[in-house]
């Protein structure tokens, strides 16, 4: 099911997000629209607080550099290999971030301010431990694209849009802009 997405400057975009408890069928349903509300909206990356959830739960589809995904999965101990130019279907439940290295600015867009883009500095280089869509728990440590998209959702979660990161004038100037539409 398509699920409406939060426009900016709508306040619940701003609600911090909760831990999941439990990966239960509520939840695997939620992941599954989030999904299909992503790919529906051509993007890249959609967090459960832009469609009114406030779980912490991200979808993800990043298409692969080379560089950019490596996975290790606690559990198996085995890294998946994943093919250049692919795209990968990811889901973060509860992720964290244990390791941020290197900057680099990037243009950002996103689904909750169609039609804008500014220049956003993070983290090229991070390792992030969540738990995927079916409660198994892994460890990704990601490069580039991914590594952006990854922290842009994260700070969803916490009530953070890309957009924050902006002078107050330009944060001002695209809120009446928003509002007039």
């Amino acid at each position: 099911m398509i699920l409406p997405i939060l426009k900016f400057p709508d306040d619940k975009l701003r609600t911090k997000a909760v831990k999941v408890d439990t990966v239960d069928d509520t939840v695997k349903t939620l992941i599954k629209d989030m999904f299909e509300t992503m790919y529906d909206s051509d993007g890249i990356g959609l967090a459960a607080t832009q469609v009114n959830q406030h779980v912490q739960v991200v979808v993800m589809d990043v298409p692969d550099s080379g560089e950019d995904y490596q996975i290790i999965l606690k559990n198996r101990k085995t890294k998946n290999k994943r093919t250049v130019g692919e795209k990968h279907p990811l889901c973060f439940i509860n992720p964290i971030i244990t390791k941020k290295e290197g900057r680099e600015t990037n243009t950002e867009g996103c689904l909750s301010v169609p039609e804008y883009y500014a220049e956003v500095e993070r983290f090229n280089h991070i390792v992030v431990e969540a738990l995927d869509e079916n409660g198994e728990a892994f460890t990704l440590e990601a490069n580039n694209l991914l590594a952006v998209c990854v922290q842009h959702e994260l700070d969803h979660l916490k009530g953070i849009l890309f957009v924050d990161y902006l002078s107050k004038l330009k944060q001002r100037r695209l809120k009446e802009k928003m509002r007039k539409q």
